[in-house]
């Protein structure tokens, strides 16, 4: 089997974000063969609008589409605004999720984490995107990773100081691998 390649996005354009930081943290983490890349133009994506959604789509919506489509999973790591997700990261998903039926997030396994300076780690935001990736018609993953009090969470090697989480991120990682597998064996039949 090739090498399994995770498209991470984060949710969060601040340069110090900790969502990004939780996702370099899930690049040391991933199981052997597996590697992450973090898709970092969000910030270059136009608001959605049905208008500029033609042939051929702007570059930044078709650099986001394409990585998509070459990634074996895709990897979210969200902060939580206003109890939500980020406006900036629901604008992705919606260019993502064009054309409909066939996105390019279209039976993708995708897992969804999030990290907060608040106590419950963006559990809404993780919920709230999990919902719209259904929609879309992603496979996402079951399970959460709620990174609370994140100023605090990571140690000087990038990695999570909690044991706990580290083992959940472990945990969750695997699942994906292994969904990743799973789908790329069905693929082969």
């Amino acid at each position: 089997m090739s090498a399994i390649r995770i498209l991470g996005i984060s949710g969060s354009l601040r340069s110090g974000s900790h969502n990004t930081s939780l996702l370099r943290a899930a690049a040391q983490s991933l199981p052997s063969g597996a590697g992450l890349e973090v898709f970092d133009d969000l910030r270059d994506l136009p608001p959605y609008d049905a208008d500029l959604d033609v042939e051929p789509a702007p570059a930044a919506v078709a650099r986001l589409r394409e990585a998509i489509a070459d990634a074996d999973g895709v990897l979210i790591s969200t902060p939580e605004f206003n109890g939500s997700i980020p406006g900036v990261l629901k604008n992705a998903l919606d260019w993502a999720s064009r054309p409909f039926p066939d996105n390019a997030l279209r039976g993708k396994p995708v897992s969804v984490i999030g990290a907060s300076t608040g106590l419950f780690g963006a559990v809404w935001a993780q919920a709230e995107t999990r919902k719209s990736l259904g929609i879309i018609g992603a496979d996402v993953l079951p399970g959460e990773l709620p990174v609370g009090q994140a100023q605090h969470a990571f140690g000087d090697d990038g990695h999570l100081v909690e044991p706990d989480l580290r083992a959940a991120l472990d945990d969750l990682l695997g699942v994906l691998a292994q969904r990743v597998g799973a789908r790329d064996s069905q693929a082969a039949v």
